[in-house]
């Protein structure tokens, strides 16, 4: 099994913390809140030649007024816009608090635009040449919420696992993620488990690890503090760590869900993505 590099915090609970040891802090500093920043965008004397960009957006943001956040997602093709276009399609989306990798039987790029629910999603070749270049309007691009798990192991079997003599802690915990997988389904309510509240020690978090493998995703969130959140190669399972300012591992939990709703882009910030849509277009209207 591959190794996946966990960062271990032993948390406050039923061990008591070293005099050196980590004392968990939940307040994240607000200097590391994200705000909606509007894209700077060219005066309609400025887009001669730019129509196919600009008629591009009033279709993001028709889109966005129909959308439904459990709705699959509205995929809008990039790749017949010139050079030209393509700048002012940069310009205009920017760049927002979440950013994935997929490494998995496709490659690709995703990034949230700064209108949240608009993601650039760039599947990318052997060399990392971007082979197709879509925009799509979705809680979770298509490829994240469909294909993370399609290779994953679907139970995890507790009674045939090799426990190391030096790990203590991780066989409860695979036992609970064994009961929980078979009866998830999608829409019900995320199972947490919370690592820093939890006694463990590095050879329990590395044999976790190896047992749930290894996964094609990476999520980074900047929302609120920094978050991130790796797929595992069993169905369903996360890890997802919140870092402070320091990059200092504050928060460690194994969550089960489709995707975890901190990378997720929520019903109303859909709604309110199209009202600033509509409001930057405004000068383009006749």
């Amino acid at each position: 099994m591959n190794k996946i590099d966990i960062p271990v915090v032993v948390g406050p609970g039923s061990q008591p913390p070293e005099e050196d040891g980590f004392e968990v802090d939940y307040q994240m500093p607000d200097a590391d809140m994200s705000t909606y920043s509007a894209p700077l965008i060219p005066e309609p004397d400025e887009v001669r030649g730019l129509e196919a960009a600009i008629d591009l957006f009033r279709q993001v943001q028709a889109e966005l007024e129909r959308y439904r956040a459990d709705q699959p997602a509205v995929v809008l093709s990039l790749d017949e816009l010139d050079e030209r276009n393509i700048e002012l399609v940069n310009q205009m989306l920017g760049d927002g608090e979440v950013s994935i990798k997929y490494h998995g039987e496709v490659k690709a790029r995703i990034q949230e635009s700064v209108l949240a629910g608009v993601w650039r999603v760039q599947y990318l070749g052997d060399n990392d040449e971007v082979q197709r270049d879509v925009i799509e309007i979705a809680g979770m691009p298509s490829l994240v919420r469909e294909s993370t798990f399609a290779n994953a192991a679907s139970s995890l079997d507790v009674g045939s696992l090799q426990i190391p003599e030096d790990v203590y802690n991780a066989p409860p915990l695979l036992a609970e993620i064994a009961d929980k997988l078979p009866t998830y389904r999608s829409g019900d309510e995320p199972h947490v488990i919370n690592l820093s509240l939890l006694p463990h020690t590095n050879e329990d978090i590395e044999y976790l690890a190896a047992t749930l493998g290894v996964g094609p995703v990476v999520i980074l969130s900047r929302g609120y503090g920094n978050c991130r959140i790796s797929s595992t190669s069993t169905q369903n399972v996360w890890w997802v760590q919140y870092f402070n300012s320091q990059d200092t591992l504050i928060l460690n939990t194994l969550e089960i869900s489709e995707v975890p709703d901190v990378a997720c882009a929520a019903q109303e910030d859909i709604e309110d993505s199209a009202r600033r849509l509509f409001d930057i277009l405004e000068i383009y209207r006749d």
